[in-house]
């Protein structure tokens, strides 16, 4: 690897990302090197065709981080910021092959369980209930007040919280994803918020998704059972929340995107997959580590070394969209679920969520306009996702409908639901 490597987090937290992956493909090509905190190199995997190389060959890039060169020399510490998104965990997460499969397994039948029409209706009405609370004031911020809301009271209400709950869990996770010095900490409370929902449930059982993945019999431990709701709530939480606000925040600041969403050329599902070609909720993805020295995107690639996913630098890979704009309308070939056998299980209830949270938005608050510059947008400072800080918006209001009750929690397995036709939405 070259001296002094980029920061991975310079890729999230740029004004504009595109000089920066424009930068690192005329320098390095499809595998370039990066830092991901002082001393410790990775390299960031930005080509399409390599990304599926990693992806796909468990049996030369481990998910396993104990295959991690740098936690085996100790250049990272047990302690390290980085821990939370990259150490080992006894999961699905942190296996291949048959163990992976068997903690798979759990996850899939959990999203398999969830009805599809009432989790709808639980977003339509929690919608409601966060516009209806900041609408007569004609002024909000769209990420704390209703993109980072909807989804962890929604994942919440899936996994048996409360709301007081679900919002410690969001600033736990805030914390974990952010790898910085608090990471650890969050990671602790994260995990602590867990252990209780799991005591709640096995004193009280349900029919939610802790009772799913408690009663499964894949799962042999409450360990086992905490770290499956884990991934459930961390990364299908944070991935939505980043979902939506990016879309909102190319609404507010694109005006090629703003006017084919309002203008009817793109319905909700198009833009919402444009989002992810173009900012996917996750920028970079970790890891896989190297089992040997092997080649990659004209890298040498060394035993043990980190790879990460480059989810949104795949956007720039001009050999895979032969020159073209890399989004085209339903294209859904992007990478922003990953791919491969770790590839995300949830990304249907995800775009639920993310669907009606943003045509709510857009079709109940009236000349939606951003109140600071779109240069001052910010964004929350970790290496792995791109995340304004805060959207501050003025609006005239439209107040949705009242949602109609949600219905007490049907079994385990509802009947799949009748597929949502596109939608067109906005208004001028």
């Amino acid at each position: 690897m070259t001296a002094s490597p980029l920061p991975l987090s310079a890729t999230t937290t740029c004004p504009d990302t595109a000089p920066v992956f424009e930068r690192l493909w005329h320098d390095h090509g499809p595998v370039a090197p990066v830092e991901l905190e002082p001393g410790v190199r990775a390299w960031l995997v930005m080509g399409y065709e390599e990304l599926k190389t990693l992806t796909g060959t468990p049996g030369l890039f481990s998910r396993d981080a104990r295959d991690w060169r740098a936690v085996q020399d100790g250049t990272v510490p047990p302690d390290s910021p980085l821990g939370p998104m990259m150490s080992f965990r006894d999961s699905v997460t942190g296996y291949d092959g048959d163990a992976h499969r068997r903690l798979r397994r759990p996850l899939e039948d959990a999203v398999a369980s969830i009805d599809h029409r009432r989790l709808r209706r639980t977003v339509e009405a929690l919608c409601a209930d966060l516009i209806a609370a900041f609408a007569g004031r004609g002024a909000a911020d769209l990420v704390a007040e209703y993109a980072a809301a909807v989804p962890l009271l929604t994942i919440g209400d899936l996994i048996g919280l409360d709301p007081a709950r679900s919002r410690e869990l969001l600033d736990a996770m805030r914390a974990l994803f952010g790898s910085g010095a608090d990471a650890q900490d969050g990671n602790r409370r994260f995990e602590a918020l867990l252990r209780e929902r799991i005591r709640s449930c096995r004193d009280d059982p349900s029919d939610d998704l802790t009772g799913v993945l408690l009663a499964h019999r894949d799962l042999h431990t409450d360990a086992e059972v905490l770290q499956s709701i884990f991934v459930l709530a961390s990364a299908g939480n944070h991935a939505t929340i980043s979902w939506i606000a990016q879309t909102l925040r190319l609404m507010l600041t694109d005006p090629r995107f703003a006017g084919r969403v309002r203008g009817g050329r793109l319905g909700i599902d198009d833009a919402l997959d444009e989002v992810l070609s173009i900012a996917p909720p996750l920028s970079n993805m970790p890891a896989r580590y190297a089992l040997r020295d092997t080649e990659l995107g004209g890298r040498t690639v060394r035993r043990g070394d980190a790879l990460i996913l480059g989810l949104a630098a795949v956007a720039h890979d001009s050999r895979a969209h032969a020159g073209t704009t890399f989004w085209q309308r339903g294209n859904r070939a992007h990478l922003a679920w990953s791919a491969g056998p770790h590839a995300c299980p949830a990304r249907d209830p995800a775009r639920i969520i993310a669907r009606t949270a943003v045509a709510t938005a857009l079709h109940a608050l009236r000349n939606l306009r951003l109140t600071i510059d779109p240069a001052d947008v910010a964004f929350e400072p970790s290496p792995w996702t791109r995340l304004p800080v805060r959207l501050p918006v003025a609006f005239e209001t439209t107040l949705p409908e009242p949602a109609p009750p949600v219905p007490s929690r049907p079994p385990r397995r509802a009947p799949a639901a009748t597929p949502t036709p596109p939608q067109t939405f906005g208004r001028p």
